[in-house]
Parts: structure tokens; C-alpha cells; sequence
């Protein structure tokens, strides 16, 4: 990879050129809460050549290149130019442009990026495909996970793809959409009878007895620059014209540290004039990121909060990227905005009837968090405003009936009778 220079650890930034997951010379300043050993917190952060990639890489030379998935980009990613990828197609996600809907809440430009609209209908595919990549350079036989459920969907789904063996451990409180996923693309799955950050905690300690390659966010440094792709797409999308907010919802702080990262490229590249604030969303009953940036809180040694939310995806009691996800905030000048069960629930129909977007609960989180905003008069009428949904509605159709039943939403039954039928409309 004559592109990556190294990584650097984002605790106590010694700087390696080789490397394979966490910072080895760094150790957990914080005592674990359970029986688990969390000291493997010195997350490393890749970092390019860039006067190298420029000489080679130009945004028209992006413009020819005919293949549209994230392999476009590959000159900013840490893979072999000639490593294999995977079958299934990743990437090229719409950005849809509301216009009404910018009119509506009194702003420039509002767009969506629909990330439901991947392989496995999640955002963890971007992330997935370059831990499979990875497991391939490394010659890997198994590749594992720990997921609440997409993470280990966008994995298996690839894997089944390119016939490589997988090991996905999730929450036993995983929906079942998920898991059923998990089981029809062939993976190996472990019901954990805990929460996610079990399920986390247990895959490691596999992974290092069974020597599989780990796919784990927040361990594995890799999955923050797949997940930058989304950035790469929203620029290119928008004629490198960038917004000025971007909202993200965010439980283990992996995708917005990614969309940092990508704008950080971009920027760095000079495809991009300046970076957009980001603005993090979190559910009220899983907000360890919002608390740490609202009271100045360390990010190292603040413990465990309860996490107990409906919106599975952004659960994590202790997020394992938080690093990264408070430095994507911070430094954009962005901020953190909590949002209830309730409100989630009540943007999932919310979010479907004015877009035709279908978001599970954490993707709708993320209109949930523009919403308030609106309310809360944190926007601007002329900013230029993106919002991301990270997954499909068919992955919780429990909670998606939920929000029927929270707005009152009701169906009519008709007999097969044009009379009937008749009488009912006139009623």
C-alpha cells in the first residue's frame, strides 16, 4: 500500500508503520465495570501520502472511471490496487434532494442519503467489504464480528458472496429480521445472552484464542476508512459543493468518526474548501457521546451509561469509537442533540410519507435530530443540510408497527363487494 504512510495511535499518538489493530504500547486508563478486559482502546488512525495520491488521483480522472461502487476510490483507501473484492455491488447510494421540504423547514438545501439502498440494505456494507478485503491480504481463513445486527448482516452477506467463512456474535436482543439475515447468508451465529458490548467483548477474546481476523468497529482501524466512502459519494454528489451540515446518527461512533475521515481526504486533497460541521445524533437511553460532550467529560475514563433504546443499531452502552466520533464533532464545530424512543418512533412514518424512505429506527433517528434542531432554531435559512439513513425499515418491522400504533395509524378492512366498498368511502 504505497499510498498509506501508517497510523497513528488517537491516545497517545506514536505513529507505526506497521500495524494490525490496536496501538500495542497503549494501555486502558479506566477500570473495567465487568468481567471483560477493555484495554484495547488505542484506536490507530490511517494515514495517506497525499502528495503521493495527487499526482495520480485527480477529481476528472474520478469523473472517467466507469466503475461506480467504492472501489473508485481506491487510491484513498488501504487495499492492494490488485486485491480482490467481493462480489456484491457497495456503494453509489442516491442522494435525494428535497426541495419541498427545504422550503418547508425554511432552509437552503435539504438532501438524503440513503444508505438503506446497499446490498445488505445497511451502511455497515462500506466498512464490511474493506474488512473482507483485508481478511484476504492477511490470509485469513475466518473473519468475525460482533454486531447488533447490520454490522454482522453487511458482513455475512459478503462473505456468503465470496465464499468466505464468518463468525457473527449479536445480542440475543437482536430483531430478528437481522439474525434471519445472518442465517440465510450461511454465517456462523452466536446468540450472546447480554448486551452488544458482551457480544463485543466476547469476539475479541475468540478472535485472539481462534486467530480470526476481527472486523470489530472501534478495534479494527480499517472500518472507519470504508465508511468514509459515504463522504466521498455525498461531495462527488453534490458537484464537491459541501454542506454545511451533515446529520449522523451515531451509537458505537464509527460511521460519523468516518465521515469525518472522508471529509478530512477530501479536504486535504483540496477536492473540498472546508469541512462541515457534523452533528451527531443519539438516542436519549444510549447518549455516553452526547453526556461526554455536553459536561467536558474524558472520553478515556467516563464509564459504561445504560443503554436501553428501541434503536438497536445505536445502542452501546460504552461506545468503542467514541474517540474519533468526539473529535468528528469537536472539530467541526458540530454538536451532539439527543433524541427520545418516542420521537424515533414517531419519525420512522414521519420520514417515509414525506420522502418515500423507509428508515429503521437509528436511520430515522437522524430526521428525528433534524426535526429538533429545526425546533430548537439551530439552523440557518441559508445552509445546505444532509441527512443520512443508515438502514432499511424491513430490518424492524417490530418497531416500525410500533410507530403505527404510536400515531394512530389505521388500515380499513372491506369485504370483496364494489357496493360495500361504496358505502365505506361515502361513509
Amino acid at each position: 500500500m504505497k499510498n498509506v504512510l501508517g497510523a497513528k495511535c488517537m491516545i497517545c499518538s506514536k505513529f507505526f508503520e506497521d500495524f494490525e489493530y490496536v496501538c500495542p504500547e497503549h494501555q486502558s486508563e479506566h477500570e473495567p465495570e465487568h468481567e471483560f478486559d477493555y484495554k484495547n482502546e488505542g484506536i490507530l488512525d490511517i494515514k495517506y501520502d497525499y502528495n503521493l495520491i495527487k499526482k495520480t488521483f485527480t477529481k476528472q480522472k474520478l469523473a472517467n472511471n466507469k466503475d461506480k461502487s467504492i472501489w473508485r476510490y481506491t487510491p484513498l483507501l488501504p487495499i492492494n490496487e490488485n486485491s480482490p473484492v467481493p462480489n456484491l455491488f457497495v456503494g453509489n447510494t442516491p442522494l435525494y434532494s428535497l426541495n419541498k421540504l427545504a422550503d418547508k423547514f425554511n432552509v437552503k438545501n435539504l438532501y438524503l442519503k440513503d444508505d438503506s439502498r446497499l446490498p445488505t440494505a445497511s451502511f455497515k456494507d462500506r466498512a464490511s467489504a474493506i474488512a473482507l478485503v483485508k481478511a484476504w491480504e492477511k490470509k485469513a481463513d475466518v473473519i468475525t464480528a460482533a454486531s447488533t445486527g447490520n454490522a454482522g448482516a453487511a458482513l455475512s452477506g459478503l462473505c456468503a458472496s465470496s465464499g468466505k467463512e464468518n463468525v457473527i456474535f449479536v445480542p440475543a436482543s437482536a430483531p430478528q429480521a437481522k439474525v434471519a439475515q445472518l442465517l440465510m447468508f450461511g454465517s456462523k451465529v452466536m446468540l450472546v445472552n447480554g448486551t452488544y458490548d458482551d457480544a463485543f467483548d466476547l469476539c475479541l477474546k475468540a478472535a485472539q484464542e481462534y486467530g480470526w481476523y476481527n472486523r470489530n468497529t472501534g478495534f479494527n482501524p480499517y472500518m472507519s476508512e470504508g465508511k468514509k466512502t459515504c463522504s466521498f459519494e455525498i461531495c462527488e454528489q453534490l458537484k464537491w459543493k459541501v454542506p454545511d451540515k451533515i446529520f449522523v446518527s451515531v451509537g458505537d461512533g464509527c460511521i460519523i468518526g468516518g465521515i469525518y475521515k472522508g471529509l478530512k481526504d477530501l479536504f486535504k486533497m483540496g477536492w473540498i474548501d472546508h469541512i462541515p460541521k457534523l452533528i451527531g445524533i443519539q438516542a436519549e437511553k444510549s447518549s455516553y457521546m452526547y453526556q461526554a460532550w455536553k459536561n467536558n467529560e474524558n472520553i478515556i475514563t467516563k464509564p459504561f451509561v445504560k443503554a436501553e433504546t428501541l434503536a438497536d443499531s445505536i445502542s452501546a452502552g460504552l461506545p468503542r469509537d467514541r474517540i474519533k466520533a468526539l473529535k468528528a464533532v469537536k472539530n467541526t464545530k458540530g454538536e451532539f442533540i439527543t433524541v427520545s424512543d418516542k420521537e424515533i418512533l414517531r419519525a420512522i412514518p414521519d420520514l417515509a410519507k414525506q420522502t418515500g424512505v423507509f428508515a429503521e429506527p437509528a436511520g430515522a433517528a437522524t430526521w428525528a435530530g433534524f426535526l429538533k434542531a429545526v425546533k430548537q432554531n439551530i439552523l440557518s435559512f441559508d445552509e445546505s443540510i444532509v441527512i443520512i439513513n443508515t438502514g432499511s425499515g424491513l430490518k424492524d418491522i417490530n418497531n416500525a408497527m410500533k410507530s403505527v400504533e404510536l400515531t394512530n395509524m389505521k388500515y380499513n378492512k372491506v369485504e370483496p363487494s364494489i357496493d360495500k366498498f361504496r358505502k365505506m368511502m361515502a361513509s
